[in-house]
């Protein structure tokens, strides 16, 4: 029986804290593939800048100044956990190796945390609004004819109905992804071993658990395309075709190119044989070929 110590606690603690560590580089995470990470160091941060895309024009007398759209598009913090006990006794036992996969896998929980809830946020992008106050996935979207967001809008869309599974089309090339992770504070595992706190007293257990704060949103709608059509050479240069041809205020080609295809695990084999074969099904050249990278994403 091993004497529960204060030098014995420790040394526990580092080697969770070591198998945490090794879960979190466990998986690669690909949530930074869709969304730009943002640092926060508040409880929340306000996007008005998602209001306009800067522009070049010649310089003729003063430069021509746009205000910052106040779209008041807020993501706020919040705080996620995980939790694990350690009973008394499997220590007195010395029966602590069978915690380590559970460390582990709380470190690659950790890791992949974001995508969870990046992918989720993707999925649910026809009935979350995003910072022009309608759904990140709409078909009135408001494009102004001026470039001061005067006039009379034109409703716009970034999505294409249809009776099949959700697939999404993004351009990842720009400076901001279509989606925003809002990191506040990383994951980091604290223990509760001190023979006063009460779960110790009371329960004969020490706890673990691994808390962050973040939050994800939405960042210009104009990047992302949604489609319910077939995924196939036609439906997939249709949605690249209206992606291409979006303007922005005051009529300017926003030159949106998208280079990512994510679809769920259902529609893998479509999305290879639209994008990754060589020759179609009747034996043609694929036009189509290597013009988007493929994401398939477990979490859609």
């Amino acid at each position: 029986m091993a004497a529960l110590t204060a030098a014995l606690l420790q040394a526990l603690n580092t080697g969770f804290k070591r198998e945490f560590q090794n879960g979190l580089s466990m998986v690669t995470p690909t949530w930074d593939k869709i969304a730009t990470r943002v640092p926060s160091s508040t409880k929340s941060n306000t996007y008005g800048w998602l209001g306009q895309m800067p522009r070049f024009s010649e310089w003729v007398g003063t430069r021509s100044l746009k205000s910052i759209a106040a779209s008041g598009y807020a993501i706020t913090n919040k705080d996620y956990e995980a939790s694990v006990e350690v009973k008394r006794t499997d220590i007195e036992d010395d029966e602590i190796g069978i915690y380590s996969p559970l460390f582990q896998e709380l470190g690659r929980g950790a890791s992949v945390f974001p995508d969870e809830l990046l992918f989720a946020l993707l999925a649910a992008g026809h009935t979350t609004a995003c910072y022009d106050t309608k759904n990140f996935f709409a078909a009135d979207h408001p494009v102004y004819p001026n470039t001061d967001g005067t006039g009379t809008a034109v409703a716009t869309s970034n999505l294409t109905a249809g009776a099949g599974t959700a697939w999404y089309l993004l351009d990842t090339s720009r400076a901001v992804k279509p989606l925003i992770f809002q990191d506040r504070k990383a994951a980091n595992l604290v223990a509760m071993t001190n023979p006063d706190d009460e779960a110790v007293f009371m329960s004969n257990t020490y706890r673990y658990g691994a808390d962050l704060r973040c939050n994800v949103g939405f960042g210009f709608w104009h990047m992302a395309h949604k489609s319910q059509a077939a995924l196939d050479a036609a439906g997939l240069s249709a949605a690249i075709a209206k992606m291409q041809s979006l303007k922005g205020d005051g009529g300017r080609p926003l030159a949106i190119n998208p280079t990512l295809l994510v679809v769920p695990p259902s529609l893998r084999q479509a999305a290879l044989d639209t994008v990754k074969a060589e020759r179609n099904a009747a034996g043609a050249t694929n036009t189509n070929m290597n013009a988007v990278e493929v994401l398939v994403s477990p979490y859609l």
